[in-house]
């Protein structure tokens, strides 16, 4: 079977027409999509779809038909993905170098282009759409959620690991006088942050979480760990541990698998995220035994599809004041990353977490907020 019939058969059964005239139905291009995805699997489909190859007018439910399908299980294994996960097995791909890729291919990017579609908060992890449709109101739902379930008062000392553009510290700051510390790896966010919070009882610092230091009532790691990885989930859950006070709280928020796994995705890897993985949950009460007493586990994975829909909306309607300064191929980078990472969530591939640990349980009970 050459590789266009096994790419059609994998589209019949999906329920995907090549040329059609459906919304989630794909248009081809360039015959040579065929072979690049044979060859490479999710890795040529979205590089190919950013030279322009192919198309199609809902991108969020074609993956989504191609997920819950189970079609692209059908696809033989391809030496990008052996190799990923060979170089999983063999190095620690999120180490001390390399854990400083992300923040200078992602998040250096450019923070006007993230700012454009994201909240006024800037966050750049998944709302909390509890009765409402609004990606601002959900944000800051999801940030009184977060300060609820750390039960932070005034005067708490509060530490926030990968405070990117410095939202959670910001909304500290303003409704609890709390002294607040962020830190992060990214040079553009700090420098924002500083700014996007001055005034206030905040201090951003640029640190690896390894190398930090002090005690802290509470403590946050919101969408950071994803970029940790498994042979570094122990290592953050000890350095929490150190830095947070006996009586103090920690909750962490984090894309999930059902699933444990070692590896990424080949295109997310190059494109997006440089050597993440997302966790399971059993990873992580694996790594947090004899530090914590896991005192809550909260998924709201199905409101990550509304946060990734309305990030997209937004980006769209402003890419035309940025399509000169990063061009085509960028945009379509973007439309492949948040419509298929949408389709993941819709189909509940992907979770999202929220675990509150804390150092040695909590004085009659730990009282769970939703």
């Amino acid at each position: 079977m050459d590789s266009k019939d096994l790419i059609l058969r994998i589209f019949d059964i999906a329920g995907i027409q090549l040329n059609g005239d459906r919304p989630w139905d794909i248009r081809v291009h360039d015959d040579r999509f065929f072979s690049r995805v044979v060859a490479h699997g999710n890795l040529g489909a979205g590089e190919a779809y950013m030279d322009g190859w192919w198309d199609a007018d809902r991108l969020d439910e074609t993956f989504a038909r191609l997920f819950t399908s189970g079609a692209v299980a059908r696809l033989p294994k391809t030496f990008d993905a052996m190799l990923g996960a060979l170089r999983a097995r063999l190095n620690n791909t999120q180490n001390r170098s390399r854990s400083q890729q992300v923040a200078r291919r992602h998040y250096d990017l450019g923070n006007d282009l993230y700012l454009a579609f994201l909240d006024p908060y800037n966050q750049y992890t998944c709302g909390y759409f509890k009765n409402t449709s609004d990606l601002n109101t959900a944000q800051e739902q999801k940030l009184d959620l977060i300060c609820r379930k750390l039960q932070i008062r005034p005067g708490d000392r509060v530490l926030d690991i990968g405070c990117g553009w410095g939202g959670f510290a910001k909304w500290v700051g303003e409704r609890y006088g709390c002294q607040v510390t962020g830190i992060s790896i990214s040079k553009e966010q700090i420098a924002y942050a500083r700014q996007f919070t001055n005034g206030l009882p905040v201090e951003i610092v640029h640190s690896d979480y390894r190398d930090f230091t002090g005690q802290f009532d509470k403590v946050l790691v919101c969408g950071m760990i994803e970029h940790v990885g498994y042979r570094n989930y122990g290592t953050l859950m000890a350095s929490v541990r150190k830095l947070l006070k006996p009586s103090g709280l920690f909750v962490l928020h984090t894309i999930g698998r059902s699933t444990s796994a070692t590896t990424v995705d080949a295109w997310i890897e190059r494109y997006i995220f440089p050597n993440s993985m997302c966790p399971s949950a059993s990873q992580l009460t694996t790594v947090a035994e004899g530090l914590f007493v896991l005192e809550d586990l909260h998924n709201f994975g199905q409101y990550y599809e509304p946060t990734l829909l309305a990030w997209w909306n937004k980006f769209e309607a402003a890419w035309p004041n940025f399509q000169e300064k990063y061009g085509e191929r960028i945009f379509r980078m973007f439309r492949y990353y948040l419509l298929s990472c949408a389709a993941a969530f819709r189909t509940r591939d992907l979770q999202l977490y929220q675990f509150v640990f804390s150092p040695s349980g909590v004085p009659g009970g730990y009282e769970p907020v939703r």
